[in-house]
């Protein structure tokens, strides 16, 4: 397992937290969300055969946020 933290801008509230975490916890590999509204920060832990950051990263544009 592997850990990364996407710094997310662009949420601002609960319904944009509940966005991202939704949408990555839908990708196959993904076992722990944590979002940081206050610090747009979004501590991913994920099985790397099954996913990569590139996905991850992908998934949260998909909610129309942009990863730094």
């Amino acid at each position: 397992m592997q850990t990364t933290t996407l710094d997310v801008r662009g949420m601002t509230c609960g319904h944009c937290k509940m966005s991202v975490e939704g949408a990555l916890n839908e990708l196959e590999g993904v076992t722990t969300v944590e979002v940081e509204l206050a610090t747009g920060k979004v501590n991913v832990t994920y099985d790397e055969a099954k996913v990569t950051v590139a996905q991850l990263q992908e998934a949260v544009e998909d909610q129309g946020y942009d990863v730094a």
